[in-house]
């Protein structure tokens, strides 16, 4: 039987356009919600900073929805990180040990536009300026505004998918009927975009790498741009020394620039300016306890688990999310059952993905720099190469193996780095690794890998 009210997604970042494509290939109707003004109007849609880095557990959903070879045009290959110490040359930590295990820098417009796009032609409609200001209380309906006249409206629906980033309204409905409980954990550290230019239309650093400039306290990155550009960001303590707060005056900033990041020194000027006009953004993790209200409303994506980006994971997180409901949606079943289905299998791994992003910013602003972190790291890589049927690096189950939760990896990830920690602290006089040890802890501790994790989901 057709449906005669449509499916209200609100927010049209990433993950909603993504979700109404996914639905909307299932002959469902689907209207997307947005309070920005359309991205091919005077408004960007990169409302937000921080280029993106898209993985495997982000491609899969991509192309669930039939749109991945439209984004493959925007994408810049990254093959691991390089590492710029102040007092020494620059180092290529890989991601992994296979040609395939990369992940890819884009550009959060451009992936915006080719999602609205492909939606679009499935037949979303698409209603920009248009603000959610919550559920109507006991109607399936939202209350909204138009954001050029002021008026306000109520917007009919069957269904309400929130999409519409951490400071969701449909979650403060949520919370407001007492169907959720939220925590916010603000992050002391905040960021600023900088910006690299091209020199002469080619890249100023090597384009195939995320760059990071680890500071022990804070830290630099930079993603590469089709366009010869970087995008880079700078996480840096909100006070203290150094900090947001000190960096007021021109000298200040001219002698944080010099001394911190001197291989940069022919783009300073630049860094500054940038720095002195680009805001200031805030970072922290949003927990929420309760994603549904009784199959009128479903919170995903950062509505539902925002998280701080050091793992560049929100938007594979994200994806993943829609990947997961639209599964939960082919097998069949009530928008109630649906619903607390997808929030059984997500939110553990959503408490997962939070706690390994945490980690993984002291591991890029200060860890990667030591001899311990490489000497481990190629342990690990030993490990893989020698027991693959059981040995997979934490970060290569988060990046490059979907069919591993978030949760999964965090449990094997631990049980995997105490198992390093004995084998190198045991290490022969030569420093050899006694692999016959590391046989027998891997085989008493760690299961086989399965074909498929069923926290999972569908990746």
């Amino acid at each position: 039987m057709p449906r005669e009210r449509p499916i209200v997604i609100v927010g049209a970042g990433l993950a909603g356009p993504l979700l109404a494509l996914l639905l909307a290939r299932r002959g469902m109707p689907v209207t997307l919600l947005e309070r920005r003004a359309a991205p091919d109007g005077k408004h960007s849609a990169d409302g937000r900073s921080i280029n993106l880095a898209l993985s495997a557990r982000g491609i899969r959903p991509l192309e669930r929805a039939g749109v991945f070879d439209d984004v493959k045009p925007l994408l810049m290959p990254m093959r691991g990180r390089r590492v710029h110490p102040l007092s020494a040359a620059s180092m290529l930590h890989s991601y992994g040990q296979r040609p395939e295990e990369i992940n890819f820098a884009v550009g959060r417009t451009a992936l915006n536009r080719v999602l609205l796009a492909a939606a679009e032609r499935a037949g979303v409609i698409l209603r920009f300026e248009q603000r959610c200001l919550g559920l109507e209380p006991d109607s399936p309906a939202l209350h909204c505004m138009d954001e050029r006249s002021g008026r306000h409206f109520l917007l009919d629906c069957e269904t309400v998918l929130a999409a519409d980033g951490a400071g969701s309204a449909v979650r403060a409905s949520l919370v407001a009927a007492g169907a959720s409980r939220v925590r916010v954990t603000p992050l002391d550290h905040d960021y600023k975009e900088l910006n690299l230019p091209a020199l002469g239309g080619a890249h100023a650093l090597e384009p195939d790498a995320l760059h990071i400039w680890p500071r022990g306290g804070f830290m630099l990155i930079a993603l590469p741009n089709p366009d010869g550009t970087f995008t880079l960001t700078l996480f840096l303590p909100r006070t203290g020394a150094p900090s947001f707060a000190a960096l007021t005056g021109a000298q200040a900033l001219e002698t944080f620039f010099a001394t911190q990041f001197p291989d940069l020194e022919p783009y300073r000027a630049e860094l500054i300016h940038s720095f002195r006009h680009h805001r200031q953004g805030r970072l922290g993790t949003v927990r929420v306890r309760g994603w549904h209200l009784r199959g009128r409303a479903l919170l995903l994506g950062d509505a539902a688990h925002t998280i701080v980006p050091f793992h560049g994971q929100g938007m594979n997180a994200a994806f993943e999310d829609c990947a997961v409901l639209d599964t939960l949606i082919e097998r069949g079943g009530s928008w109630p059952d649906i619903y607390a289905a997808f929030e059984r299998l997500r939110r553990p791994s959503a408490a997962a993905i939070a706690h390994m992003a945490l980690e993984n910013y002291e591991e890029m602003r200060a860890g990667v720099q030591s001899a311990d972190f490489q000497r481990r790291r190629d342990l690990a890589f030993a490990l893989e190469r020698r027991f693959p049927e059981r040995f997979i690096p934490r970060y290569s189950m988060v990046m490059f193996h979907p069919e591993l939760s978030y949760r999964e990896a965090r449990r094997r990830g631990a049980i995997q780095a105490a198992i390093i920690g004995r084998l190198d602290r045991e290490r022969g006089a030569g420093g050899g690794i006694d692999f016959d040890l590391a046989e027998r802890l891997l085989q008493a501790r760690l299961p086989a890998l399965i074909e498929r994790d069923p926290d999972a989901g569908t990746g």
